[in-house]
C-alpha cells in the first residue's frame, strides 16, 4: 500500500456536493452552534466543495455509534442520498467508529471539522517546516482511522476458521493484518517526520537568535482568520504578502520592516489566523508562527468589525494566546472593515465592548492607518532615544550599525569626525553613548 493511504485524502478533487451537519447538546448553545455551522460552510467552500444543504441538530445524549440518535441518523442518511451528496461534513469531532458507521451505512464519504481544517492547512502550507507540520498532524489524525480504510478486506473471501477452537486454527482477516502493517509503517514515517522537524526547528531557532541580537522592536499581527491581517501588513509595509478573501490564506509567518514616525524601525509579523474549534494538534504544530506572538514586544489584534461574531472571534483568539502565554502582552485592538459597519448603534456597541483605545480602520478604504501607526509608535516610546553624536572617522562600523538598526536623521562629515543625529534603540545606546553630544534620556517627540 502506498504511504498516501495514511494521509487525509484531497477533498477538492473527490467531492462536489456536501451536506453539513452540526450537533449540539445544550439548548443554551443553539446560537453558537448555528454560528459554528456557518463558519463550517466557509471552511468547506475554501476547499471548493459545493454545499447543497445544512442541518443543525439538538441531541440530548451523545450516541456512541452515530453521535446523533439512530432515528435522526437514518433521517440524515436518507436526506444525503436524496440530495445525491458525495460527502457529509460534521461540525463536531467524530470518533473513528462513528465516522466508519456513517460511511458504511450510506456509502458516502464522511469527514469532520478537524479533517476540513487539516485539508485547508495542507493547501496553504508553503515552507518546509509548515508542510512537515501539516503532514504530521494529518497522519496523527488518520492513524486511528486505518480500520475505516481497510475494513473492506475483512469482508472478502470465506471463513478460514475462527479465532478460537480447533481444526483450522486461528486466523485473522486480511484487513486486520494490513492495518497492523500500515500502523507500523505510519509510526515509522511519523518518527522520521519528527526528526526532520527537529532539524528544521533548530535552524529556525538559530535564525531567531540571530534576529534577536539585532535590537529591533517587533510586533505580531494576530486575529481571527480572514479579518484582514495580511492586507494590513501590505498596507503598512507596501509589500505584496498573499492576502486572499479566504480562510487560512496565511500559514507561514511573514515579517516586514517598517519605519514609525519617530524614525524607529519596527518588524511586523503576520501570523496564522485563528478559528473556533481549531484542533489542538494544529495549535502545537503551528507554534512556529504563533511563537512570533510570544516573542513580540506587543500585539496588533485585528478584528473584522462587520462580523456578527466579532466578540466571539475576539475571545477565541485571546483563549489561544492564553494557551501560548501571550495573553498578557501589550495589545492594540484594530477593528478593520469599518466601512462595512452600517449602523451608528453597531459602532457604539463595539466601542463599549473594546474600550476607547480600540482603533477603527479600513484597509480597503485606507482610513485609520495613521491612527494605528501613531499608536504603535506610542507603544515603543520607551525603547528609543534621540541622540546627537560625533563619531571618530575610524568608527565607520558604528555608522554602519546606526544606519542598519537605528534611524539616522542627519549626517555630516567634518575634520573633527562624523556628526549624526539618530533615533537610537535603547539596546544600542551603550554602544555609542561615549560619543554623545547630548546626555538627555527623554524619548523623542512623536509630533
Amino acid at each position: 500500500m502506498s504511504e498516501s493511504m495514511f494521509e487525509v485524502k484531497e477533498r477538492p478533487q473527490l467531492v462536489e456536493r456536501a451536506l453539513l451537519i452540526g450537533v449540539y447538546f445544550d439548548r443554551r448553545e443553539e446560537a453558537e452552534a448555528a454560528s459554528l455551522l456557518e463558519e463550517l460552510f466557509e471552511l468547506v467552500e475554501t476547499l471548493e466543495i459545493g454545499v447543497v444543504d445544512s442541518a443543525l441538530i439538538f441531541v440530548r445524549d451523545s450516541n456512541k455509534r452515530y453521535l446523533t440518535g439512530r432515528g435522526k441518523a437514518e433521517e440524515m442518511m436518507a436526506h444525503a442520498k436524496d440530495l445525491n451528496c458525495d460527502c457529509i461534513v460534521f461540525d463536531n469531532e467524530l470518533l473513528p467508529l462513528q465516522q466508519r458507521a456513517w460511511e458504511e451505512e450510506t456509502g458516502i464519504l464522511v469527514i469532520d471539522r478537524q479533517e476540513v481544517i487539516l485539508d485547508i492547512f495542507n493547501m496553504r502550507a508553503q515552507t518546509k517546516e509548515a508542510r512537515l507540520q501539516v503532514q504530521l498532524a494529518r497522519m496523527e489524525y488518520s492513524l486511528p482511522r486505518l480500520a475505516r480504510m481497510w475494513g473492506h478486506l475483512d469482508r472478502q473471501g470465506g471463513g478460514g476458521g475462527g479465532r478460537t477452537g480447533g481444526g483450522g486454527g486461528a486466523t485473522r482477516g486480511e484487513g486486520e493484518k494490513q492495518i497492523e502493517t500500515d500502523r507500523r509503517l505510519a509510526r515509522k514515517r511519523m518518527d522520521k517526520m519528527r526528526a526532520e522537524l527537529a532539524v528544521v526547528r533548530k535552524q529556525r531557532q538559530t535564525q531567531r537568535k540571530e534576529r534577536q541580537q539585532t535590537p529591533l522592536p517587533h510586533a505580531a499581527i494576530v486575529g481571527y482568520t480572514n479579518a484582514g491581517k495580511s492586507s494590513l501588513l501590505n498596507a503598512l509595509s507596501g509589500s505584496e504578502v498573499l492576502a486572499e478573501d479566504k480562510l487560512f490564506a496565511t500559514l507561514d509567518p511573514t515579517t516586514r520592516r517598517i519605519h514609525l514616525p519617530d524614525g524607529q524601525p519596527l518588524l511586523l509579523t503576520d501570523t496564522v489566523g485563528f478559528v473556533r474549534r481549531l484542533p489542538h494538534g494544529l495549535i502545537d504544530a503551528f507554534k512556529a508562527t504563533l511563537e512570533e506572538a510570544i516573542l513580540s514586544d506587543f500585539l496588533v489584534h485585528v478584528l473584522d468589525a462587520s462580523s456578527p461574531d466579532v466578540f466571539g472571534h475576539f475571545e477565541t483568539t485571546r483563549e489561544v494566546l492564553a494557551e501560548l502565554g501571550a495573553d498578557e502582552k501589550k495589545t492594540i485592538v484594530a477593528l478593520n472593515k469599518h466601512d462595512l459597519i452600517d449602523a451608528v448603534d453597531d459602532e457604539h456597541r463595539l466601542r463599549e465592548y473594546f474600550g476607547p483605545a480600540a482603533i477603527f480602520l479600513s484597509v480597503h478604504e485606507r482610513t485609520g492607518l495613521d491612527n494605528l501607526i501613531h499608536c504603535m509608535n506610542t507603544m515603543l516610546l520607551d525603547r528609543v532615544r534621540r541622540m546627537e553624536l560625533r563619531l571618530p572617522i575610524g568608527r565607520m562600523d558604528l555608522v554602519a550599525l546606526l544606519h542598519r538598526d537605528a534611524k539616522v536623521v542627519s549626517e555630516e562629515y567634518a575634520a573633527e569626525g562624523i556628526d549624526l543625529v539618530a533615533i537610537v534603540p535603547r539596546q544600542l545606546v551603550s554602544r555609542v553613548e561615549e560619543f554623545a553630544l547630548n546626555k538627555s534620556t527623554a524619548p523623542p517627540s512623536t509630533e
